[in-house]
């Protein structure tokens, strides 16, 4: 389905007989929202003059006495709906300002645009390829709640490791079969009970137009899946990765079970994180490539690492954007938390990938992203990052082919680490982000609003709250 005029969308709306229109946009926290309107309610003059809505009651975007927002529908984003029972057209919108009717600078969608015309701009590249690897968890039961004087969650899974011992109940026997900690890297079925549910997302994700590589179980217990999406440009990346956290979660509701990309749902078990994989092109041919530099990396891949190694703790806050997100950025899990570059080396932040000698094959994989930001504003940091590496010709160091979870101690104390809160990271963020500023892409007050925000209604509500462990440390005090 490619829509890429008006005249042709309406075609698209006839031929597919559809009866409601669907506008979604993304947040700075990156949750798609939507509002819908009869298919007989817009004309041409819709995509000229645009669908007004409460910026107010949108978190991070505009004050009560600035509320009035527009949104410009991109009919070049264009989906059938697989989830509504009535024929719906999917429309991703860009925001404006009604008054100025100029892009607004929080909208996460105008600032992955312009960190790919500040790309072009710079002659370093045509074009930057993003390929993320989303994980994320199916559970059958989830709770949570708490108040003044209470705080609890309970997750379940047939499959995990704590139901091996569970005794006969409504549902029938107890077959065996769970799957241990850290022990779900690509089992088959039985054990991996969740084939079915993950090739329907699939299957789903295929017929509203995004290309799927790959999916399968991941090593977490209790239901930890991947779905890989074949790389693509920036922005249309972004996208893709809406639509199928939208997929996901969809198809899980619909079997009775619940989707979540929280980073780390599970106590002493892998989190789901969001390897990035990016590549720079160049009049069709790649700017990462080497044949004689180590694993075969350009200099100016070499200097895109160097950005990446530098502002790492500053991309955080966009790449690993909760709190819940530090509970996986810890030794021991797989986790990348050493600010080095290696080669097939998955214990560092930055990976080179060696599956293929082909150039076209040549990228970086940025390991600490986590499917809980909004893809926007992480992809556009990790590009601006990296340019500002390449102009800059920041040295990288010398690469680390060691696992650095083993390393003596005197090496381990050398290698700089990530940061260890969210905390930690939006200071990080205030005090390094120049190189995001360059091109406007990244505005002040994004920044600030993006980082106010995230102070005070998650860092500090998970900061002020008793836990619930603290009471088996501390109640016999």
């Amino acid at each position: 389905m490619t829509v890429s005029t008006v005249k042709e969308l309406f075609e698209l709306i006839e031929a597919e007989d559809v009866k409601i229109i669907d506008f979604r946009f993304t947040d700075p926290f990156g949750v798609w929202h939507h509002f819908s309107l009869p298919a007989q309610a817009i004309d041409e003059d819709t995509f000229e003059d645009g669908l007004g809505f409460d910026g107010s009651s949108i978190r991070g975007f505009q004050t009560i006495d600035e509320s009035d927002m527009i949104l410009i529908p991109d009919v070049t984003t264009v989906f059938m709906d697989p989830i509504f029972d009535d024929p719906t057209l999917v429309i991703i919108c860009d925001i404006y300002d009604p008054i100025t009717r100029q892009p607004y600078s929080r909208d996460p969608r105008h600032v992955a645009k312009k960190a790919e015309a500040y790309l072009k701009q710079t002659g370093i590249a045509d074009n930057a390829f993003f390929g993320p690897e989303a994980e994320f968890f199916v559970f059958s039961d989830v709770r949570y709640g708490g108040g003044t004087n209470s705080g609890f969650y309970f997750i379940d899974s047939p499959e995990g490791w704590w139901n091996s011992g569970k005794e006969l109940g409504s549902l029938g026997p107890n077959l065996g079969g769970q799957i241990g900690p850290k022990r779900g890297y690509f089992p088959a079925p039985p054990t991996d009970t969740l084939q079915n549910v993950r090739s329907e997302m699939v299957l789903m994700m295929q017929d509203i137009g995004l290309n799927v590589e790959a999916h399968h179980h991941e090593v977490g217990t209790a239901g930890q899946c991947e779905i890989d999406l074949k790389f693509d440009t920036l922005t249309i990346m972004a996208d893709s990765l809406m639509k199928y956290k939208y997929v996901v979660k969809n198809v899980a509701r619909k079997r009775g079970m619940t989707a979540t990309f929280m980073p780390k749902p599970l106590f002493e078990d892998n989190g789901s994180g969001m390897h990035v994989h990016i590549s720079l092109w160049k009049e069709g041919e790649t700017v990462m490539f080497d044949e004689a530099g180590y694993a075969q990396l350009s200099d100016n891949a070499r200097y895109f690492i160097g950005g990446l190694l530098k502002h790492a703790p500053a991309l955080l806050a966009f790449a690993a954007p909760t709190v819940n997100s530090f509970k996986r950025l810890v030794p021991g899990y797989e986790a990348p938390i050493n600010l080095v570059y290696s080669q097939r080396n998955r214990s560092a932040i930055c990976r080179i990938p060696m599956y293929s000698n082909s150039p076209k094959a040549k990228r970086v994989e940025f390991r600490a992203p986590d499917p809980s930001c909004t893809p926007y504003l992480a992809f556009a940091a990790l590009l601006m990052a990296g340019l500002d590496g390449i102009q800059n010709q920041i040295d990288p160091g010398e690469p680390i082919d060691k696992d650095l979870y083993d390393l003596p101690v005197e090496e381990a104390l050398a290698i700089e680490k990530t940061p260890g809160t969210l905390s930690d990271v939006l200071d990080a963020l205030e005090a390094d982000h120049e190189f995001l500023l360059q091109g406007d892409v990244f505005t002040e007050d994004l920044l600030e609003a993006y980082i106010n925000y995230k102070r005070e209604n998650e860092v500090d509500p998970v900061r002020l709250r008793p836990h619930p462990h603290e009471f088996s440390l501390y109640f016999d005090a």
